[in-house]
């Protein structure tokens, strides 16, 4: 009976590292666990959780507390850049003008008051329904008179605050009765802050509507080629319309939820350059600035991350007004990641790295 020799079968690992580096979640999560590992070693009880006043707290919970605006907006934001390839700058006037909206409605005439004026649910339909309509301004201008995203929604980032003003009469508007505080704070006798049950409601229905539906699937055709879009049946103007819709219907939803969560209604600060974080986020979540395929659970990390990294700065005594610099590097670095020169020079870096691996694997079974 022949002898057969039975030889391990090599399993090549290059094509796994090739599909991990190129996957667009790759970088994020990267960047995610260097600011957990900063945190680990710099804050020993980060990942502590206690109860505070009926609410669960620590350095975790916070992070997923403070982000929540962030997240929202950055959502409405993936869907602009991905159908249009511009960004939209006016997320955060549009925050304040719902806001302002909201307030207006539950004061009334005054500006401190722990009476409602109008219903509550009414109050906050208003809020989203002035969002909406803020998106169907941007969404007109961009799709109809094809004007440049960052030009057209440049209006209402420096009009709008000056309309959220005229709507509060210039006041600060002080929302007093507690109710108004559950959308921001806490529901009585739920353990977890309001905001955080918001943001991720908001998140799963967004990637149901953007995966169950035909949706995500026509933005993704429109950001990508527009003309051919339009060559196999798809309006891609009604498209682009009702992306910038969504983006100002959920930036009403953030302004609702930041001003509840202070219990007041500053237009000049609710909201200021929020627009910024989330174009970083969108990029830090692998997602392409020039339109075309998203990806809303890269977005999310991107929100999330970079919410951590605020945290993590604070935490270091970092000044307010030092904090945009340390950002500044963080998108230097994004963008010079995101470079197709640089994922030219990893790859040929990796294509080599792992060809010289095999060649020592060779000379080495020779030698045996």
């Amino acid at each position: 009976m022949r002898n057969t020799e039975i030889k391990p079968v090599k399993i090549d690992s290059e094509p796994f590292f090739k599909r991990l580096l190129s996957h667009r979640l790759t970088f994020s999560l990267v960047v995610l666990l260097v600011v957990v590992v900063q945190n680990i070693i710099t804050t020993p009880d980060f990942f502590k959780i206690s109860m505070t006043n009926g609410l669960i707290s620590g350095y975790i919970p916070n992070i997923l507390d403070e982000a929540s605006e962030l997240v929202i907006v950055t959502l409405g934001m993936t869907l602009v850049i991905a159908v249009s390839g511009g960004v939209d700058l006016s997320v955060g006037a549009i925050m304040a003008i719902a806001a302002s909206f909201c307030g207006l409605l539950l004061n009334g005439a005054e500006y401190r008051t722990d009476v409602f004026h109008n219903p509550y649910i009414l109050a906050l339909f208003v809020g989203l329904l002035g969002g909406g309509l803020c998106g169907v301004f941007n969404g007109f201008l961009v799709s109809r008179l094809k004007i440049q995203p960052m030009i057209a929604t440049l209006i209402l980032f420096t009009a709008g605050r000056s309309i959220a003003k005229q709507i509060t009469h210039g006041q600060t508007i002080y929302i007093m009765n507690p109710v108004y505080k559950w959308l921001g704070v806490q529901i009585p006798g739920v353990p977890i802050r309001t905001t955080i049950l918001i943001s991720i409601a908001i998140i799963i229905l967004v990637t149901l509507v953007t995966k169950l539906t035909s949706l995500g699937l026509y933005i993704q055709s429109v950001g990508i080629n527009g003309s051919a879009s339009r060559l196999v049946g798809l309006n891609s103007r009604a498209i682009k319309f009702m992306a910038f819709v969504i983006c100002g219907v959920l930036a009403g939803a953030a302004g609702l939820v930041g001003s509840s969560s202070v219990g007041s209604v500053n237009s000049g600060e609710l909201g200021l350059s929020i627009e910024m974080d989330a174009i970083l986020a969108v990029a830090l979540g692998g997602n392409d600035l020039f339109g075309g395929k998203f990806s809303i659970a890269g977005a999310v990390i991107g929100a999330y991350t970079i919410q951590a990294i605020t945290t993590t700065l604070y935490a270091m005594n970092v000044r307010a007004d030092q904090l945009n610099v340390f950002k500044a590097v963080i998108i230097i670095v994004i963008i010079v990641a995101s470079s197709d020169v640089f994922k030219e020079k990893i790859k040929r870096f990796t294509r080599h790295l792992f060809s010289k691996n095999m060649s020592l694997g060779g000379l080495s079974d020779e030698r045996q």
